[in-house]
């Protein structure tokens, strides 16, 4: 072949780059890692822009919430667990006591809603609708007048008398009993003379307590009035009143009583402020 025919192939082979030859691949990667800009590869980048986690003010508020959310049902979790815990524990008839309690709060509730649709007929079907409404705001004056404490009260319910030799009652104790028989139906109640209405506290005071400031001495003595089929056996459901005071070393005794008499009573306030609507 002469110089001639040689020389435009020769001119063409120069004319083209040189083959770039391969990337080694790694051991095990038979595609081959290709490295990219700054020398990292596809891989390393998706890690480098998954770590360090970058968190904005939103994310951060929105797990804050559902953190908050989370420790809350853990805690209502673990309430429900011990109450159901507590009835499992209970014996069949510590059970058989506390829904014969149940029902019978259901029964008053139902005896007053029958009582209010009562007056609301007299009232709709009363040829004299003003002497009713009358009669029937006396008869209401009489009732606020016990709750209040500014009248006397007689009717059935038990007396409650809480021994304390080793002065380990306290008042918070005596308030939950309290509790225990408002919630049980005590229509009206006094205890060592002084009148327990809605608003009474109890503090301690001097190895005693002070019931609205008066201050009493053990033993503590609960004269109720109400229903007694279910004022005691509010006292004596399991980890109730008595049982709480035994476990102070204080004795507790009840008494059923055809008539109790609450006496003991509470000046009529007159408020600071307010003033009846009808004025």
């Amino acid at each position: 072949m002469s110089d001639h025919e040689e020389q435009p192939a020769n001119r063409l082979r120069e004319e083209l780059p040189d083959e770039v030859p391969p990337s080694p691949s790694a051991p095990g990667d038979p595609q081959g890692a290709r490295p990219e800009r700054n020398g990292l590869t596809g891989r390393q980048r998706l890690l480098k822009g998954l770590w360090p986690p970058r968190l904005t003010r939103a994310q951060l508020i929105v797990a804050l919430l559902l953190f908050g959310l989370g420790f809350g049902l853990a805690v209502q979790v673990a309430s429900n667990s011990d109450s159901d815990s507590a009835l499992r524990g209970a014996r069949q008839e510590d059970l058989v006591r506390i829904l014969d309690e149940l029902d019978d709060r259901t029964q008053r509730l139902e005896d007053e809603k029958q009582g209010l649709e009562k007056q609301r007929d007299e009232l709709e079907n009363s040829s004299d609708q003003a002497e009713e409404a009358r009669k029937q705001t006396l008869e209401k004056e009489r009732q606020l007048g016990i709750l209040a404490g500014t009248v006397a009260a007689q009717g059935p319910g038990i007396t409650v008398t809480i021994e304390d030799t080793k002065g380990t009652v306290e008042a918070d104790m005596l308030l939950d009993a309290i509790q225990e028989l408002r919630a049980a139906g005590a229509e009206a109640m006094q205890v060592n003379g002084v009148r327990v209405v809605a608003g009474t506290y109890l503090a301690d005071a001097d190895n005693s307590v002070s019931v609205d400031g008066n201050k009493i001495n053990a033993p503590y003595r609960f004269q109720v009035i109400g229903k007694p089929q279910d004022l005691e056996p509010a006292l004596n459901i399991p980890g109730g009143v008595v049982q709480t005071l035994e476990k102070e070393q204080a004795t507790v005794t009840v008494e059923r009583s055809s008539k109790i008499v609450v006496d003991a009573l509470r000046a009529a306030e007159r408020p600071d402020y307010a003033r009846s609507s009808s004025q």
